[in-house]
């Protein structure tokens, strides 16, 4: 399409709010439309270039996110998943597109969520990298082709010291693929905690190890542990604007797409591989 697409940013006052309104103003074919804070925060009315450190926009904060939505064409959401839900239903009224990198949502939200895929165009991924995503299809033909009889599979990540979530949304993505390559539920087969006298490790278990500090923004390694050999396939992220471009590369591959659900694998082309 020859007009910009029209962007709503929520949790526009966070890290990641901060850094999708400068690559927007950064980024042709995309214009912020509205940015969005919770009720009563101190940045509402705050210019929402001047909060990214960006020259003025003209958009205030503002935090009523339905009229927000109105006249938009997609919402970029890295917010909770409670209010990752109420987005949702909006932007499933709103009939637009909605990007979602919230991570830590429980079953009960994915419902919700997936009731407003009915309507809107959404893309939601654990990750919005692109890297990420091309090690997780690593990560199940690696599963497949490494039986589970001889090759343990480890998932260990880290992240900054204020991410609330653990394991991260990356590292299931990761592991969920690992258990599709094996033809498993990862529900049934992960291992995320390991204290005390634990006894030998249970054959075909997907392990899980969290560790946070300092400002680390994400790496992750998947191991493969066989007698005498180990292969690992790993992600290091440097730079948090690389999740951002991700979250805009999908909502404007969204915009002209059916309404349902999709994740980032669709939007690079990658849900064909084997």
């Amino acid at each position: 399409m020859d007009t910009p697409m029209k962007l709503v940013v929520v949790g526009a006052a966070g890290r990641m709010g901060r850094t999708l309104i400068k690559l927007i103003s950064e980024t042709e074919g995309v214009v912020l439309h509205a940015a969005v804070e919770r009720a009563r925060s101190a940045f509402v009315g705050q210019d929402a270039g001047e909060l990214a450190g960006v020259p003025k926009l003209g958009v205030a904060l503002t935090d009523d996110p339905l009229a927000a939505f109105v006249h938009a064409d997609g919402v970029i959401d890295f917010t909770t998943p409670a209010s990752t839900v109420e987005f949702a239903a909006l932007a499933a009224q709103a009939r637009i597109v909605h990007v979602i990198g919230t991570t830590g949502c429980l079953p009960e939200h994915e419902e919700k969520i997936d009731a407003a895929a009915r309507h809107a165009r959404v893309v939601k991924s654990g990750n919005m990298s692109l890297g990420v995503n091309l090690l997780s299809v690593l990560i199940k033909q690696a599963a497949r082709a490494l039986e589970a009889s001889g090759w343990d599979i480890e998932v260990l990540e880290m992240h900054h010291k204020h991410k609330v979530d653990a394991p991260s949304g990356t590292a299931l993505l990761l592991g969920e693929a690992a258990a599709e390559g094996r033809d498993i539920s990862l529900a049934n087969h992960s291992v995320r905690v390991r204290d005390g006298h634990t006894g030998p490790r249970e054959e075909g278990s997907i392990g899980f190890a969290t560790l946070r500090g300092g400002s680390v923004i994400g790496e992750h390694q998947v191991l493969f542990a066989s007698e005498g050999e180990t292969v690992t396939l790993s992600h290091s992220a440097t730079d948090r604007s690389l999740f951002a471009r991700g979250a805009l590369k999908a909502a404007t591959w969204a915009r002209d797409k059916k309404p349902g659900r999709y994740t980032m694998l669709d939007v690079l082309g990658l849900n064909s591989t084997p």
